[in-house]
């Protein structure tokens, strides 16, 4: 029933989702925590900035913004990000349009970590004499990640998921072999299982794990 899985490199296009997922995820992490310093900052034009930012990208399919960081900014104005070959210029454009579609994801979800920390303590901290970044990296944010590891697990879980959107610019992972393997097979059932057993296999264990670090690391209010 699955022997038509020995003709195609099934391991080889789950790496690349998983490749897709960490570098994404980590790049997310680092756009969406300025995003959300600046949402919640004092100078007006970066809050309108972030605001606006958030808005917007939260509101235009992925597959728009992955279409357009292959055509628009590759193919129109040869930006390649100092990739070679067509093959890394589309992984590497991928992992761009991810990043700038889950870091507004990624930022509404410290900023609501943000908001759990008691006004109180960034008031004792500005007191003394310490500088709004500082109160932000010191004491506000240590406390909002740990606040915020489920939301960020789940914004993870659907990052994994999307990563088959870098389908449409010929990424080889997970869902582009499969539109080959349906193309050539005539085995739909047995193609989709197999394809839908590896994302549970990614995604399910890091729900459990993350989601035990979360009460782990929980503030205790």
């Amino acid at each position: 029933m699955f022997d038509f899985l020995g003709h195609y490199d099934v391991l080889g296009a789950f790496w690349t989702t998983v490749q897709l997922t960490l570098l994404s995820a980590v790049g997310s992490l680092v756009w969406g925590t300025l995003l959300a310093a600046m949402r919640v900052g004092p100078v007006p034009l970066m809050r309108g900035f972030g605001t606006a930012y958030v808005n917007i990208v939260r509101n235009i399919p992925l597959t728009v913004i992955i279409l357009f960081s292959s055509l628009g900014l590759n193919q129109t104005l040869g930006i390649s990000l100092g990739a070679k070959g067509f093959d890394a210029i589309n992984f590497r454009l991928a992992v761009l349009g991810l990043i700038v579609y889950t870091s507004a994801f990624v930022c509404e979800a410290i900023r609501a970590g943000i908001n759990t920390v008691p006004v109180g303590q960034a008031e004792a901290a500005r007191a003394i004499g310490l500088s709004f970044s500082q109160v932000l990296g010191l004491v506000v944010l240590p406390q909002a990640f740990r606040a915020t590891v489920g939301p960020l697990t789940n914004v993870l879980i659907a990052l994994t998921k999307n990563t088959t959107v870098a389908a449409a610019i010929n990424v080889a992972e997970a869902a582009l072999l499969m539109k080959k393997m349906i193309e050539n097979e005539a085995q739909l059932m047995s193609i989709s299982a197999v394809i839908a057993f590896g994302f549970v296999c990614l995604t399910l264990p890091t729900g459990l794990i993350l989601g035990w670090v979360g009460k782990k690391v929980a503030v205790k209010r």
